[in-house]
């Protein structure tokens, strides 16, 4: 195989044939990638001084994809869980090069070999009820975009559906009637459907009689018709969530995100002693272990009301240990 000819094509059919053909990715899956290979060209560019079109596979090293990841979270600002997605983004790609480039399997093998970032995981961030309804009382829904960022507001908080699930919602996807419910799309091309309570069906049946803006296909629009985009989204949650601070000064300390949201639904289903299967099956979650992130919250505010709590009378002690090998493993 031709080394000088080998990257640029091997990637341009990493994309339209392992991962919209094959595999069938959604588009988010594919933005996420492809935004992963435009920042990693980037630095190879400048790096190695050669155009990515003139790039050879066996440029594309272990040392230097390293160098990237290092590059992005020192001075770019990224977390320890971005660098690991654009990693997995990289690996996928050498995993589809092992097919097609056997000749490069030795440098294939120690790219693959560059394992994740450990990072400590701190607690979900999810909103009181008393955040919940100060959000939703603050846009002003006199006006047009009050009335959807209302709308889009509550069906986010009322049904935790994903960012990308939340804009790519369309008018067809809410079905009313027996059974109500948003139908979505999810992550791995999933269809679920996810059923809204009736209050938000309310809101939602006054909104779709709003005048429809573009080709009257999106459920929650722009002003000029188009899908919100993530720093539209964004956006809209920190405007609102400024005016919900003046009722509710506790917002002042948190990040409103449709994530945030999305938490905040699935704590209040637990709370309310759902079982995790089903929030699981709520919330599109691959696995039942994924819910255990809101069982280790519910578990850390039962230490803190613990803390607040009039300890009980008791005489402090320090443990002795009875063996010196016991006491040398205490020590560590």
């Amino acid at each position: 195989m031709n080394n000088a000819a080998t990257f640029a094509p091997l990637l341009e059919r990493f994309f339209t044939q392992r991962l919209m053909q094959e595999r069938q990715a959604s588009p988010h899956t594919i933005g996420a990638y492809r935004d992963t290979y435009r920042q990693f060209l980037k630095f190879v560019q400048q790096r190695l001084h050669k155009s990515p079109s003139q790039l050879n596979l066996e440029d594309i090293d272990a040392p230097l994809i390293v160098a990237f990841l290092d590059e992005i979270e020192k001075n770019h600002g990224v977390s320890v869980r971005t660098r690991n997605l654009r990693l997995a983004a990289i690996h996928s790609f050498f995993r589809y090069a092992a097919y097609e480039a056997p000749d490069h399997s030795a440098q294939i093998q120690r790219v693959l070999a560059i394992p994740s970032k450990r990072f400590t995981r701190t607690l979900i961030h999810f909103l009181t009820h008393p955040e919940v309804d100060a959000m939703l009382a603050a846009p002003d829904q006199d006006t047009w975009s009050g009335r959807r960022d209302h709308a889009f507001l509550l069906v986010a908080v009322q049904t935790g559906l994903r960012l990308s699930e939340m804009t790519g919602l369309n008018r067809e996807d809410v079905v009313f009637g027996t059974g109500a419910h948003v139908r979505v799309i999810g992550k791995g091309r999933k269809e679920r459907c996810t059923p809204i309570a009736r209050s938000t069906r309310a809101i939602l049946k006054a909104w779709l009689r709003e005048p429809q803006r573009g080709d009257g296909t999106v459920l929650f629009p722009s002003e000029r018709g188009e899908r919100l985009s993530v720093h539209g989204v964004q956006y809209l949650l920190n405007k609102h969530r400024k005016t919900a601070c003046e009722v509710c000064p506790s917002l002042k300390q948190k990040r409103v995100t449709v994530h945030c949201l999305r938490h905040t639904m699935a704590m209040d289903l637990l709370q309310s002693g759902v079982r995790r299967s089903v929030i699981a099956l709520w919330l599109g979650h691959e696995s039942v272990e994924t819910t255990e992130i809101y069982v280790e919250a519910t578990l850390a505010m039962k230490e803190q009301a613990l803390e607040k709590a009039t300890p009980r009378r008791g005489k402090a002690g320090r443990f002795k240990p009875a063996d010196e090998l016991l006491d040398f493993l205490n020590r560590l």
